[in-house]
């Protein structure tokens, strides 16, 4: 580990990605339309096909990127989740940070113009 600790970062490293691994591998399958498709027609039944444990689970039923950040979700992965309702890196950012996506862009464009 390199010793650097940023507040409200979950740091992504081999015990993360054990932990993480069904909820990683069930939002890459989010590449494939299909796939997409079938999550939405049932949620519950597209998180049992890849074991989703209860952690997982209710992180994808609240749509809260901090908690799937938490159950070993990989930032990567679950743009591909947050894809499917429309939402982009800036929204996970916005989460992220506990800001209105207006407010995460003005934060962004003021590190922009410095």
């Amino acid at each position: 580990m390199c010793g650097i600790n940023i507040p409200g970062t979950q740091l992504f490293d081999k015990t993360m990605a054990v932990k993480g691994y069904a909820l990683n591998k069930m939002c890459f399958s989010f590449n494939e339309a299909a796939n997409r498709q079938a999550f939405l027609a049932d949620e519950e039944g597209y998180m049992r096909r890849y074991g989703l444990n209860e952690q997982q689970a209710a992180a994808i039923r609240a749509k809260n990127v901090l908690q799937l950040l938490e159950a070993g979700g990989n930032a990567y992965y679950l743009a591909k989740f947050a894809g499917i309702f429309g939402l982009d890196m800036q929204d996970i950012g916005a989460q992220q940070t506990g800001l209105t996506k207006a407010e995460f862009q003005a934060k962004l464009n003021a590190y922009a113009a410095e």
